[in-house]
């Protein structure tokens, strides 16, 4: 039976990483074209990020929450063999 975990982790890791891609393509999408990247501030204090810098930051804590959320499931639909 270790072969077959061993099948399943690269299909578990796919099927948690390729969702969050998607939806932190959509978020970030959706958010920037309603907030101006240049204008954001945080904490009181003006970003010194460059337009693309603040997209990107953007998209990879949009990943980073969906991959959270996507390992939550993944967590809880495994079964305790």
């Amino acid at each position: 039976m270790p072969a077959a975990k061993a099948g399943r982790r690269p299909r578990m890791i796919m099927a948690v990483l390729w969702p969050s891609f998607l939806m932190a393509c959509v978020s970030s999408g959706l958010l920037f074209s309603l907030i101006d990247p240049v204008e954001l501030v945080l904490l009181d204090n003006q970003l010194h990020l460059s337009q693309l810098g603040t997209y990107t930051a953007g998209f990879f804590l949009f990943w980073l929450l969906g991959t959270i959320a996507s390992s939550l499931t993944a967590l809880l639909l495994v079964d305790a063999d």
